[in-house]
């Protein structure tokens, strides 16, 4: 058996002590040969001032205070989760997640209102994707009341990490992952849930920066038939080349096209992608190949209440050169405005609308995220 590392080197971007309280008893599991620690309502952090210490924040890993595991059983169900703090675990040098890549992963983040109040958004959804995933890679999943209930959990034990509203969040990563060991092409016989958290700054601080894009000709990120419809851990290192690339080259990302006929837009290395033309929004539709966002579905619910005519359909690349406003929409980047798109050497600009329709929906929805409007939508979680 080895350690997987999960306190980062030089991941503590600051260091501080703040009064720290978890509202409601956090149950641990109690097997001390495991290593689970119980968490006390109170780990006795002094009060500092941490203002500028969030200025300092990036979209980097930091060791915060808990993690949170559970085992599957025997019989593919999840029990006797906890939180332990932040460290390494333990796992198999022929476990299947390392051997065989069975793996995935989700993505939320956690806000503090202006009354100090803890706001998740449609963290159940996150849960049935996880689930849906899991289905697709021959692994058990928890619950959607489990996984729930660990993510609540999880944030409330790590609150006092969360930044101001104005100045970052608490990005929240559950993985799922076969731990067991396997040396034929086989499901792992046991399974690990995990969630992390770590704070990281707003994208948009100072107003939104439109990006500039490159299509991609040569690599696709999924093929019909395969895994790009869900948050499996191998969809993305295989991107990674395209998107050096572009940096390398000053472009801020890439966009992707379809593997059969590399002409429709599929999505953004991870984000979804919408283009506005008069009154109509367009993003490709979900065919197997792409992601289905929660934040791309709000999006397309919160466009739909402000009047506005989504379609979800094969989008030619060429359209693009048409269209009024592009923009790309994910979890940690809300939504995003594309100021340029580049495809074989011919770039087209935008930004003569000054971006309203990407503004109009980032505030629509980032307002409701972090609590500065009533959510009408009851897509919020609050934790008092």
């Amino acid at each position: 058996m080895f350690n997987v590392q999960l306190s980062f080197t030089n991941a503590t971007i600051f260091q501080f002590s703040s009064s720290f309280m978890v509202q409601h008893h956090l149950q641990l599991a109690a097997a001390s040969s495991h290593g689970w620690l119980r968490a006390t309502p109170s780990d006795g952090h002094s009060e500092t001032s941490v203002d500028k210490r969030w200025d300092s924040l990036a979209f980097n890993p930091v060791k915060t205070d808990y993690i949170y595991v559970m085992k599957s059983c025997k019989d593919g169900s999840f029990s006797n989760g906890g939180l332990r703090h932040y460290g390494n675990i333990e796992i198999s040098p022929s476990a299947a997640v390392l051997n065989y890549g069975q793996g995935i992963i989700e993505n939320l983040k956690a806000y503090k209102n202006k009354n100090g109040s803890i706001i998740l958004f449609r963290v159940e959804e996150n849960g049935l994707r996880m689930r849906v995933g899991a289905d697709r890679m021959c692994m058990p999943a928890p619950t959607i009341e489990q996984f729930v209930e660990a993510v609540t959990s999880t944030v409330s034990a790590n609150e006092r990490w969360i930044p101001p509203s104005n100045k970052g969040f608490l990005h929240v990563r559950p993985l799922l992952m076969g731990n067991g060991p396997v040396l034929s092409l086989t499901p792992a016989p046991e399974f690990i849930f995990l969630i992390y958290v770590t704070p990281v700054r707003n994208y948009f601080e100072g107003g939104l920066k439109p990006i500039n894009v490159v299509v991609e000709n040569d690599i696709h990120r999924a093929t019909l038939g395969g895994v790009g419809n869900i948050k499996a851990i191998g969809n993305y290192a295989g991107i990674m080349k395209a998107q050096a690339k572009a940096k390398a080259n000053g472009f801020s990302d890439v966009l992707y096209l379809d593997s059969i006929h590399n002409r429709n837009l599929e999505e953004v290395s991870t984000a979804n992608v919408f283009f506005v033309k008069d009154n109509t929004i367009s993003t490709p539709v979900l065919g197997g190949t792409i992601l289905p966002g929660i934040t791309r579905k709000s999006i397309i619910e919160i466009a739909h209440s402000q009047g506005f005519k989504v379609e979800e359909r094969l989008v030619p690349v060429e359209e693009l050169f048409d269209a009024d406003e592009v923009f790309c929409c994910g979890n940690a980047v809300c939504v995003l405005p594309v100021g340029s798109i580049t495809l074989n050497g011919k770039r087209v600009d935008y930004g003569e609308s000054g971006f309203v329709v990407s503004q109009q929906l980032h505030s629509a929805l980032a307002n409701i995220q972090m609590g500065l409007i009533e959510d009408k939508m009851g897509w919020t979680t609050l934790l008092n």
